[in-house]
């Protein structure tokens, strides 16, 4: 072999913990059923322009009827509220937090490094923090609909009930588009390997 010929070292793929993969599986298995049956919630009393409002079609929906995608909602609002619950617990346990959550550092980071791979990596750490409160904000406002006589007092939160379903209805879109540019800012960090190690 010639030495001169330089040898193309392999770079190690990426490796997730058993549990981050589960809870990303479970993760988005959870939210494409809960926002297809909150769809089908939706065009029963649409939030935006009343019963003529504009409606979404019947394929991108699950139910069938009104009663029908309010079980599905509400049954996987548990499985999609308690896998963010667990994995919050993982997080704070193993430690995990002191990488995935923004710092002070990321934000001087993002205004002031030359090193793209850590501005990037600030970013990234950024938004994963800023959907913390929108996810919280999401369940509530759920939770508001799901029982307003005994959890009257959330409800009374938001004011009234036509304010109680936009709220909701405005963080789904903010909550696919976290998904989406996640995705984005984890192919920059890591190339598509770093994507699949989370599932794979």
């Amino acid at each position: 072999m010639d030495a001169s010929v330089p040898t193309r070292r392999k770079t190690k793929s990426p490796q997730q913990a058993f549990l981050a993969k589960t809870f990303h599986w479970v993760n988005i298995v959870a939210l494409v059923l809960m926002i297809s049956s909150g769809l089908q919630i939706y065009n029963a009393n649409p939030v935006f322009g009343g019963r003529g409002g504009w409606h979404f079609p019947d394929l991108v929906l699950l139910g069938g009827w009104l009663a029908g995608g309010r079980d599905w909602h509400f049954a996987i609002m548990w499985v999609y509220s308690l896998n963010l619950f667990w994995y919050g617990i993982y997080v704070f346990v193993t430690r995990r937090w002191q990488h995935r959550f923004a710092s002070s550092s990321d934000l001087k980071a993002v205004k002031a490094s030359q090193n793209i791979k850590r501005k990037n990596y600030a970013w990234h750490r950024l938004v994963y923090t800023a959907i913390v409160p929108i996810l919280l904000l999401a369940i509530a406002s759920g939770l508001a609909m799901y029982k307003p006589a005994q959890l009257h007092w959330l409800s009374g939160l938001f004011g009234n009930w036509q304010t109680l379903r936009t709220v909701h209805f405005i963080t789904v879109p903010i909550v696919v588009g976290f998904t989406f540019v996640h995705s984005v800012m984890a192919l920059r960090a890591g190339t598509i390997r770093l994507v699949k190690s989370m599932f794979f």
